[in-house]
């Protein structure tokens, strides 16, 4: 049986963040990665200090490099199916059998997007069809841009994507769902609503051009915000207990700790915020609590 002190689930940002952070305090740490981030089709990442404009697959790559320095950090390639409590922490199972235990868990896993089975959504996804302005929305800054969403999710969303744009459009793909009032404001500000079934996006290597609808016409269209549904990527933290939040989180303190005793949880999986900064933060943060916790336990023997 392999012992460690720290396993940590999903080797991208905020999980790396944290080995490094664990590393530096001469722990040793155990990261567990697939491999399939689910930025890997965004070709650059934005809001990030020092990195603007890097391809997240470049900066997990240094980042990797960087952690590896540290001789303590060891990683697998491989997915926990399983979890269970020990006496002395938690033992994961991954796909191939391989059994290891540690102290401490940090799940970095992020979530799963359900991509909706529009034609051309799957290519376009976090290409030319963004979900967050921040991190996309000056590259399209005042393009023809969309919204794909209906009722309160149309109007929050709109409210917030106006300030990129002045050439937008909510796509409802049906019923718009929307207050008399709410429409009142979205057209005293030149927003259009548009409610017609929505059958392709057509594209040329994920970057739009135009939106198709089932009757055959179409509009020219460079970007579309959407957040489709999501879910858990790995289902092994609820099934150790770790609490949900209503949006379908997982729910931590400020240190990144979850409801279970010596499990944290960090990055997507854990915030809306989507964001690669946000994630290394995040990391960082439960890499230092699991330390301390640690610190706390051996002092406290």
């Amino acid at each position: 049986m392999e012992k460690y002190e720290v396993i940590i689930t999903g080797g991208s940002y905020a999980g790396l963040a944290a080995a490094m952070s664990l590393g530096r305090a001469l722990r040793r740490v155990l990261v567990i990665d697939s491999g399939l981030p689910c930025n890997r089709q965004t070709p650059f990442s934005h809001n990030f200090l020092t990195q603007d404009g890097v391809a997240p697959a470049a900066i997990a790559a240094a980042g990797r490099a960087q952690v590896a320095q540290y001789p303590g950090i060891s990683f697998l390639q491989g997915i926990v199916t399983t979890g269970q409590q020990t006496d002395e922490g938690f033992r994961l199972t991954t796909a191939d059998g391989r059994q290891l235990e540690a102290r401490k868990l940090l799940f970095a896993t992020g979530i799963k997007d359900e991509i909706p089975s529009l034609k051309g959504f799957a290519e376009c996804w976090g290409i030319s069809v963004l979900h967050c302005p921040y991190c996309h929305g000056y590259e399209v800054r005042q393009q023809p841009t969309g919204i794909l969403a209906r009722g309160d999710d149309a109007w929050e969303m709109a409210k917030l994507i106006s300030n990129w744009t002045d050439q937008l459009t909510i796509f409802s793909n049906g019923p718009a769902a929307l207050l008399p009032q709410q429409l009142e404001k979205l057209a005293a500000r030149n927003i259009s609503v548009n409610e017609k079934p929505v059958s392709e996006i057509l594209h040329e290597n994920g970057r739009m051009n135009t939106l198709l609808f089932d009757d055959g016409s179409r509009q020219a269209l460079h970007a579309l915000y959407a957040r489709p549904a999501f879910r858990q990527h790995c289902p092994v933290p609820e099934a150790l207990g770790c609490e949900l939040t209503d949006s379908g989180h997982i729910k931590t303190d400020i240190m990144q700790a979850t409801t279970v005793p010596g499990i944290f949880a960090a990055g997507d999986a854990t915030t809306p915020m989507r964001a690669v900064a946000a994630a290394v933060a995040a990391g960082t943060m439960a890499g230092a609590a699991i330390n301390r916790a640690l610190q706390e336990e051996d002092f406290n023997k």
